[in-house]
């Protein structure tokens, strides 16, 4: 279900939709460092690891610039599509974690690395981060009061996804609501 779900060009549009509405959020903000006025400054983007059918409109990172001379600072408003810096889009690096996590049902990194052509270090590094660095990071600690105890640390980020799939009663609701989750933080 979790791999069908990333075919769905809908998925993708309406994360896009998320991402402009956090775009004009930041944007009312005014710049952070100068409080001078903000413009849309986008730019393209080339994520691994979605089907071909997906539009190249989708594959834009919402982002602004300060307009004040002097300052002309970029600012990234959060993203349900982009996790910081990775190349891969961030419900991928979701769907092959919780694939790989999933107990008894579990993935190993090599079919994972078949069916999503990611490299065994990518997902070695991902394993890691969501393992040692997450649990520590600043993000975790700001979202952590909003989920269950029961979502324990050693089992991110597959708890949270499965916790929003069972809140939705949809692979594809909760998916999203996840993304939504981790770009709030």
């Amino acid at each position: 279900m979790l791999t069908k779900v990333l075919q769905k060009v809908s998925l993708f549009s309406l994360l896009f939709k998320i991402d402009y509405d956090l775009c004009l959020i930041s944007k009312v903000e005014r710049c952070p460092h100068c409080s001078g006025p903000l413009h849309f400054a986008s730019y393209n983007r080339q994520p691994r690891g979605i089907p071909e059918s997906i539009p190249d409109k989708y594959l834009i990172r919402h982002s602004l610039c300060c307009g004040r001379e002097g300052c002309r600072k970029r600012v990234l408003p959060p993203s349900c599509r982009f996790f910081g810096r990775r190349v891969y889009w961030s419900c991928i690096i979701l769907v092959v974690m919780v694939l790989r996590q999933n107990g008894p049902k579990r993935m190993s990194t090599a079919q994972l690395q078949k069916k999503f052509d990611v490299d065994r270090r990518t997902i070695d590094r991902w394993i890691q981060y969501f393992q040692d660095i997450f649990p520590s990071s600043e993000l975790w600690q700001r979202l952590r009061g909003r989920v269950p105890s029961s979502v324990k640390n050693d089992k991110l980020p597959s708890h949270i996804v499965n916790l929003f799939i069972e809140q939705t009663g949809s692979v594809e609701s909760g998916l999203t609501r996840c993304l939504c989750f981790f770009a709030s933080g």
